[in-house]
């Protein structure tokens, strides 16, 4: 047989051997299969076929099983991915999505949102990634993304529990025992109020007071000589203090209304017979400082029926008792003035079953944690009873008086400080006495809740309001381009806001150099409300803008330098302290930190640093004045300069100083001079009743009858004008 013959035959052969295992292959599964054999050919090879000569031919025959392999599976990838063909590329969706939230359920990345958005109503620079998206812009970017979107299942919340606890229902007039009456000390600062409360309890608090002002609320037992018990509340008098006050006269049964006699009343003694009155407390008119040869009790009294307090000698029922704190005269007629009217009051109270009361002052205490004084209106309070006031709770450890001293329980109008307390609850709140601390735990998480709740609703009135603002905004712009193709809108947007694509949120806030950002530490609840109540009165934004960082109770501590050095601010102290390694903490990273024991010297001090973050203002003073009397030009190479000559008339002109060129009473130029000649010569400066000539430094023509002032140019440091009341 011919050699080549043969060689073909063989070809063939294999070829066919090769096909019937590659058809062999497209029944077989892909995916964890075992090999099948091949069923024997027809016509078997003779053993001369099979000899290693063929072996070349195997790499081929490899390779085309390899492919075939790989086509196989991706055919069987295929048919796999046509099973779930409706859910590709969908996203579960709910109303108002935050950005973050978009971004995870799109398998995107945060800057893809952002760049959907351009072509949206929405303010770039006032997002966040927890900002809340509205429906009709989550629709839109998922569209613009290529994907699609539905509903998310509506879960219905259940309506939760309210656990808060109240008050008890009023209790059976039968179970009612007499109380002490809670007396409020109220009057104009330095009219003598705390000097008062020293000479009925035999203390020297005023001395201890910075200042000499009372800067906290006081609750005290005063034990009378005939056997009564009074308790006494002393309210700082200051304007800071406005709201301490209220609060004292939202507990106590009467006020004492203590007023100078040589001073009559002032603003505060306004404003004290105003809180009496909206919290319908009686009043009892002490005249102070009645020792003194310039007082007058009957000017006070005739001011005071201004105000509708009436004293008992011109018709009314207001006591009037004319005293001196200071002497101690007439005191105890005050004391049973008082007494009197407490016995007309009929003053009585529950003395059982669960606590209330009313916080009247909270501070931080190094040692024994958060303290508050309270004073007890319902049951009476002793060690271990779980109490609940704000969004905070205790467990009482221990009580004091208000000399140090521990006490086992405290009945119905008895003041009291109360050691415990897991946090410090704020001045005002209300005390209420709950069965164990699983119900203060609920009572806490319900009242948690509630503030978050309204929170959540002022935030979506707020984002509401912006969006709203956000769609007129998009409208009108949308209406410019109206003229232009979608695609020329797209390109015209995308090119004025391209650059906030590559900015992240955080980065977008500019920090203004004209802010002061402050941080208010304070020893007690109170006083820091009182700042900040100043604060609050700040109206000069348009000057210096005032940043309130953070504000809380305690010493001086790292977190606060931190914050501090974050925010570029500083740090103010009232009657609190700072270590010596707080300090040097401070002056290594260049932190001011500001310690006042008196408020109206820690809101001047403030003032100073708001004046010193204002830019100096320029005042220009007038040095000489001079009148154009002729005009002329003189060339100086090709050019004509314009020369004015001049008279001065008043002061001199200096050639180093600035000048104006006044026509017809308006200001058409400012600058220097290129020269100025007396004469012939070049002079530097010209006296008052001398002529002279001068050019300005720019070709500008001069009229008979112009004026040139010569002035100069001043910085002066301005001054804020934000009175806060002091």
């Amino acid at each position: 047989m011919n050699r080549g013959l043969v060689l073909r035959l063989e070809s063939l052969v294999q070829l066919r051997g090769a096909c019937r295992q590659l058809r062999a292959l497209s029944y077989r599964k892909v995916w964890g299969a075992q090999w099948k054999p091949v069923q024997a050919s027809a016509h078997p090879l003779c053993p001369v076929l099979l000899r290693p000569q063929l072996c070349q031919n195997h790499r081929v025959i490899g390779a085309a099983l390899a492919q075939r392999r790989h086509l196989a599976t991706k055919e069987e990838t295929k048919k796999k991915k046509k099973k779930f063909p409706l859910t590709r590329g969908e996203v579960e969706i709910r109303q108002k999505m935050t950005i973050e939230e978009l971004a995870r359920a799109m398998g995107k990345d945060i800057d893809h949102i952002y760049e959907a958005l351009l072509y949206t109503d929405v303010d770039l620079d006032s997002l966040e990634p927890d900002s809340i998206l509205y429906e009709d812009h989550i629709k839109m970017i998922v569209q613009k993304s290529g994907m699609k979107y539905k509903s998310a299942k509506l879960k219905e919340e259940k309506e939760r529990k309210n656990t808060d606890a109240v008050k008890r229902p009023p209790a059976d007039p039968a179970v009612l025992t007499p109380r002490p009456p809670v007396v409020t000390i109220l009057g104009h600062v330095d009219h003598g109020k705390t000097t008062l409360l020293d000479s009925l309890r035999k203390t020297q608090v005023a001395s201890m007071e910075a200042g000499g002002i009372t800067q906290h609320i006081g609750a005290f037992l005063v034990h009378m000589p005939s056997g009564e018990k009074i308790t006494f509340l002393d309210t700082p008098g200051h304007a800071a203090f406005s709201a301490m006050r209220a609060r004292g006269t939202n507990v106590t049964d009467i006020v004492i209304l203590v007023v100078a006699a040589e001073d009559g009343v002032m603003e505060q003694t306004v404003e004290s017979i105003q809180h009496a009155k909206n919290a319908g407390v009686p009043l009892i008119l002490a005249i102070n400082k009645c020792d003194k040869p310039e007082a007058d009790p009957e000017r006070v009294k005739k001011e005071l029926l201004a105000h509708d307090v009436v004293c008992e000698e011109f018709g009314g029922d207001v006591q009037a008792v004319n005293i001196s704190a200071l002497k101690g005269e007439n005191l105890m007629v005050l004391a049973e003035a008082t007494v009197a009217l407490a016995e007309m009051l009929e003053l009585k109270a529950d003395a059982t079953g669960l606590v209330e009361g009313t916080v009247i002052e909270s501070r931080k205490d190094k040692g024994k944690g958060p303290l508050t004084t309270a004073i007890i209106q319902r049951g009476t309070l002793r060690k271990g009873c779980v109490l609940v006031a704000g969004k905070t709770w205790a467990k009482v450890r221990f009580m004091f008086d208000e000399n140090g001293k521990a006490v086992d329980a405290a009945p119905p109008g008895i003041p009291v400080e109360i050691m415990g307390w897991k946090d410090v609850p704020s001045a005002g709140d209300e005390i209420l006495e709950v069965e164990s601390e699983q119900r203060a735990h609920e009572v806490i998480d319900w009242r948690t809740y509630v503030e978050q709740q309204e929170k959540l609703k002022k935030d979506v009135e707020v984002i509401e309001a912006k969006q709203k603002e956000h769609r007129l905004e998009y409208k009108q712009q949308q209406q410019k381009l109206a003229h232009l193709t979608w695609r020329q809108r797209k390109a015209v947007l995308y090119k004025a806001n391209k650059h906030l694509l590559f900015q992240r949120p955080k980065e977008r806030r500019e920090v203004a150099e004209d802010t002061l950002s402050v941080i208010v530490k304070g020893d007690v609840d109170g006083s820091v409300e009182a700042i900040l109540n100043i604060l609050d009165s700040y109206d000069c934004e348009d000057e210096c803008k005032l940043d309130i960082v953070h504000f809380g109770m305690g010493d001086i501590s790292e977190n606060d330098l931190s914050l501090a050095e974050a925010f570029n601010g500083v740090i103010y102290g009232f009657s609190v302290k700072a270590n010596d390694s707080i300090k040097k903490l401070a002056d290594k990273k260049g932190i001011k930190i500001k310690l006042h024991n008196i408020i109206y010297k820690l809101i001047d001090d403030l003032k100073e640093e708001l004046n010193s973050r204002l830019p100096p203002a320029v005042v220009e003073t007038t040095v000489g004045e001079a009148s154009v009397l002729d005009t002329f030009s003189v060339t100086v190479g090709k050019n004509k300069i314009p020369v004015a000559g001049c008279r001065v008339h008043k002061g001199l002109l200096d050639r180093k100083m600035k000048f104006k060129l006044i026509r017809s009473g308006n200001v058409i130029w400012k600058g220097s001079l290129s020269s100025l000649k007396h004469h012939k010569d070049d002079a530097q400066v010209i006296k008052a009743g001398m002529d002279c000539g001068l050019s300005l430094d720019r070709n500008l023509e001069f009229n008979v009858g112009d004026d040139i002032i010569c002035y100069e140019e001043t910085e002066v440091q301005q001054t804020t004008s934000w009175d806060p009341g002091f």
